[in-house]
C-alpha cells in the first residue's frame, strides 16, 4: 500500500487484536528493510492511563510490537517527550510502557533527555530530537482527542513530543499551527496508527474521554488529521495547521478522493463511565442499544454545538440505537439505525461534522 492516499478503519473493543488485523491488511513489512531501526511515538503527554482520553493505549503498542517480531523485527524502541512540567519517565511507568519495554524487551527513549540538532525550512529554524531523526522507520501512534487550543490533536500535532522542552515553550510563543506544519515536513512518518478508543472531548490532559471504539491507520498526517477533524464535528479550516502542511506539501486534505474503507462494523460491549460532562450532553439523547462508535460521534456533535452557543436551542431530541430501526418518533434519528425517522443523520457510523452540520440547520430554521 504505497500510495498514501488511504485510510483504513477498523471498530471494535479489543485493541490489541484490532491492531493486528488492521496491520495484517495494511502489510507494512512489504515495505520495512529487515535490518530497519523502527521507532514507534506514542501520545503520553501526562502520566495518566489511556482510559483517562489523554494517552496512547498501550495494548495498541503491544499489539504493534507483536505484530513487528513476528514479521522479524527486533530493533524497536519506544520514544516520547511529555509536555513541559511532567516527567516522560513518570508517564512511561503510569500508563503501562515500562511494563511493555520488560516484557518485549523493547528500549524506551525518553525525548526530553535526548540530545538534538537545529534544522532550517523555508527560513524557519527547529530543534529536533536526534532519536527520531536516525530511525529508519517511524510509527506514530496519537490519540484522536480535542485539544485546547488547537481544537484537536492527531497525527500532526504528536510530533510535538520530539523536540526539546524549550522549543515546545517557542511554538507556543510561535502561536503553535505554523511550527507544528512545518515539524511535519521535517519529521517523515512511515505509518500512522491512530488511537481512536476514547480521546477526550476537548481537552488534551484528559478527564473527558469519549468512546469511539476505533483505531485508524494510515501513511498520510494531513490526510490522518482531516478525517479526524471531521469525526470531531470540526471543519479542516478549524484546524489551521492542516492547511498550512498540505500547502507546504506535507500531504493532502482532500478526502473526497481518498480510500477510506471501514474493515467492519463497531460490535464491542465494552462501555466506559460517562464523565460529568458527557452525562450533560447526554440529556439531549434517548439511547437504545447503541453502539459506542455512533454514540461517540453525537457527543462530539453536542460539544460543537454547544461551543456555538445553540445547543440550548436545539427543541427535539436525538434518537440513537440499534433499537430504533423501523421505528419512528417525533424527533430527530441519528446513524442508520433510526433512518426510519422523518429526520435523520444517516451513516454507519456518521461523523460529528455531518450531525453538527444537520442539527445546527434545524437550529437555524427554527428561529428564522
Amino acid at each position: 500500500m504505497a500510495d498514501k492516499k488511504w485510510i483504513r478503519i477498523i471498530y471494535g473493543d479489543k485493541p490489541r487484536q484490532m491492531v493486528k488485523e488492521l496491520l495484517e491488511v495494511i502489510k507494512p513489512e512489504e515495505e520495512i528493510d529487515k535490518n530497519a531501526h523502527v521507532g514507534i511515538k506514542p501520545n503520553l503527554v501526562v502520566a495518566k492511563p489511556s482510559c483517562s482520553g489523554a494517552t496512547t493505549s498501550p495494548e495498541i503498542v503491544e499489539g504493534l510490537i507483536e505484530y513487528l517480531k513476528s514479521k522479524g523485527y527486533n530493533k524497536i524502541v519506544i520514544m516520547e517527550g511529555s509536555w513541559v512540567g511532567d516527567r516522560t519517565s513518570e508517564a512511561f511507568k503510569v500508563c503501562g510502557y515500562e511494563e511493555l519495554s520488560k516484557k518485549y524487551d523493547v528500549p524506551l527513549v525518553d525525548l526530553q533527555r535526548d540530545k538534538y540538532k537545529a534544522y532550517d525550512i523555508n527560513g524557519f529554524r527547529i530543534n529536533i530530537c536526534d532519536c527520531i531523526m536516525k530511525v529508519d522507520y517511524l510509527i506514530n501512534v496519537p490519540v484522536l482527542k480535542g485539544h485546547c487550543q488547537t481544537n484537536i490533536t492527531c497525527a500532526l500535532k504528536n510530533m510535538k513530543g520530539c523536540i526539546p522542552d524549550f522549543e515546545k515553550r517557542r511554538f507556543h510563543t510561535l502561536g503553535l499551527h505554523k511550527p507544528i506544519a512545518y515539524l511535519n515536513k521535517l519529521i517523515k512518518q512511515n505509518l500512522i496508527i491512530v488511537d481512536g478508543m476514547n480521546g477526550d472531548l476537548n481537552f488534551e490532559e484528559g478527564g473527558n474521554p469519549v468512546q469511539m471504539n476505533r483505531i485508524i491507520a494510515g501513511k498520510d498526517p494531513v490526510l490522518i488529521d482531516a478525517y479526524a477533524a471531521h469525526l470531531m464535528g470540526f471543519d479542516i479550516e478549524e484546524v489551521p495547521y492542516i492547511d498550512m502542511a498540505e500547502n507546504i506539501g506535507v500531504g493532502t486534505a482532500d478526502l473526497a478522493n481518498a480510500e477510506i474503507i471501514e474493515m467492519n462494523k463497531d460490535t464491542g460491549a465494552k462501555k466506559i463511565e460517562p464523565s460529568r460532562r458527557v452525562r450533560q450532553l447526554s440529556k439531549h439523547i434517548v439511547e437504545d442499544s447503541s453502539c459506542s462508535a455512533c454514540y461517540g460521534s453525537l457527543i462530539y456533535a453536542l460539544e460543537r454545538l454547544d461551543e456555538r452557543g445553540l445547543l440550548n436551542k436545539l427543541k427535539e431530541k436525538l434518537y440513537i440505537g440499534q433499537n430504533f430501526k423501523n421505528k419512528r418518533y417525533d424527533g430527530v434519528g441519528i446513524g442508520i439505525c433510526a433512518s426510519g425517522f422523518d429526520k435523520c443523520v444517516t451513516g454507519c457510523p456518521p461523523k460529528a461534522r455531518d450531525i453538527v452540520e444537520y442539527l445546527e440547520s434545524l437550529i437555524l430554521k427554527d428561529h428564522i
